[in-house]
């Protein structure tokens, strides 16, 4: 009972602030879709397309905020400040790097990505100016995913929450006064967004450099170290390219099904990521705690951390479900009036709240298994899933089944997560000690 509580301390200790900083990311889509969505159903549907593709792109970027986790965590357990800072500086770099040409490439790609995931010729146009726009915040984005997983490996939780919080805070004061207030519509969300993102971005950069030089590390880009970075990448971004890929089906097929679905779709995914980000608070816990008792060469202690962890998952997957179950009724209203998005909205937020025990199980495995640097079998794992869901997405849009079986599919996605990362904890090959997985 006592090993319990030591067990919960640490987890709580790095959950709780991870949570509300995961809860305010998702947030800014929120609001911007709420803002969005009292425009009118096409412009909603619009911005549906234009999350789709935008978050893909950062998503797939995913692995600077969790690589920097893992690795400064462990190299933060092993007692190496100066070595873990300069890991954290490099994926700076790295970031700003990939930042600069993904942003651009988004920008190009725009007139031609806009119409594949909208569903009319006005929810093209639509997403096109919100992409043409955001894509200018694509590097501050990565910059803010490296900084925050950084941040997180020593143990500053409290930084990522305030600066993160903050820059809601500043978005939706500047998507209501430029979207309705200035008259600006779509554009006027976009570019709220973009100025948020890039104030956040110095804040947490600036936060890095001087942990970095405190500790007398490097700031100055060091090459081979981002080469090996982006070299390290590459297993958790086939894992995370799955996930996106899953993700894109599911937006192609809600499009076949008209605006009225697409726009639900928009509403019922914003939700489901601001669950996600709540739950995936304890496999933040997971990727750091795991990083640092590994590094310490402790394995006991990582067994014991994953059951516990294990324990909260489904807790918290619990409450989500339930919060959801009770507010589904209400939660449509709140981004649109459009009867015909509220009526195809609410049988699939059901479904989504039966799935959120499970969800709440497989975001701490997964976490876990990053902290360990155990990214090529994520990636392995990723494949397998993807190949699994495939067929039951698409058998839905050739069925022409409806909205709510969509969601069906997205369990049986979670289900076969599951399967997988379950496996994998249950044996050893994972439990690597010492300063690197390698």
């Amino acid at each position: 009972m006592r090993g319990w509580r030591d067990a919960d301390r640490q987890i709580v200790a790095v959950a709780v602030p991870a949570f509300f900083a995961l809860v305010a990311e998702p947030l800014m889509l929120l609001v911007d879709t709420a803002i969005v969505g009292h425009l009118g159903t096409s412009e909603l549907a619009g911005l549906a397309a234009a999350s789709a593709v935008l978050a893909t792109v950062v998503g797939l970027c995913v692995f600077l905020a969790y690589g920097s986790t893992a690795a400064v965590a462990r190299r933060h357990g092993s007692g190496d400040e100066r070595a873990a800072l300069e890991l954290a500086v490099s994926g700076l770099w790295l970031a700003l790097a990939l930042g600069v040409v993904l942003g651009a490439a988004t920008a190009l790609a725009s007139p031609a990505l806009s119409p594949v995931f909208a569903s009319s010729d006005a929810a093209a146009g639509h997403a096109n100016t919100y992409l043409v726009i955001v894509s200018a915040a694509v590097p501050a984005m990565l910059l803010v995913l490296a900084a925050t997983g950084a941040l997180r490996g020593v143990l500053d939780l409290r930084t990522p929450l305030i600066v993160v919080v903050v820059a809601n805070i500043a978005n939706a004061i500047l998507s209501l006064s430029l979207v309705h207030g200035a008259g600006w519509g779509v554009a006027g969300a976009a570019v709220g967004t973009t100025v948020a993102q890039w104030g956040a971005a110095a804040w947490l950069t600036a936060v890095v450099v001087r942990h970095a030089r405190r500790a007398g590390a490097s700031v100055r880009p060091r090459v081979g170290e981002i080469v090996d970075s982006a070299v390290q990448a590459v297993p958790l971004l086939v894992r995370t390219l799955t996930l996106r890929v899953s993700l894109l089906l599911a937006t192609a097929v809600a499009a076949t099904l008209g605006d009225a679905s697409l726009a639900a779709y928009q509403v019922a995914a914003t939700v489901v990521s601001l669950l996600a980000f709540a739950l995936d608070a304890i496999a933040i816990a997971g990727q750091t705690l795991t990083g640092r008792a590994l590094g310490s060469g402790d394995a006991a202690l990582t067994r014991a951390l994953t059951r516990r962890m294990i324990t909260w998952g489904v807790g918290t997957g619990c409450l989500a479900a339930a919060l959801l179950a009770i507010t589904s009724p209400v939660i449509g209203r709140l981004f649109t009036s459009d009867t015909a998005v509220l009526d195809v909205l609410v049988p699939a937020l059901l479904v989504v709240a039966v799935v959120q025990p499970m969800a709440g199980v497989v975001f701490v495995l997964d976490g876990v298994l990053i902290g360990a640097g155990d990214g090529r079998y994520l990636a392995v794992a990723g494949l397998i899933v993807l190949a699994a869901y495939t067929p039951l997405v698409l058998a839905v849009g050739a069925a022409g089944a409806g909205f709510t079986w969509l969601w069906v599919a997205w369990a049986g996605f979670m289900l076969a997560r599951l399967a997988t990362l379950w496996h994998r904890q249950r044996g050893d090959a994972w439990l690597v000690l010492g300063a690197s997985p390698r």
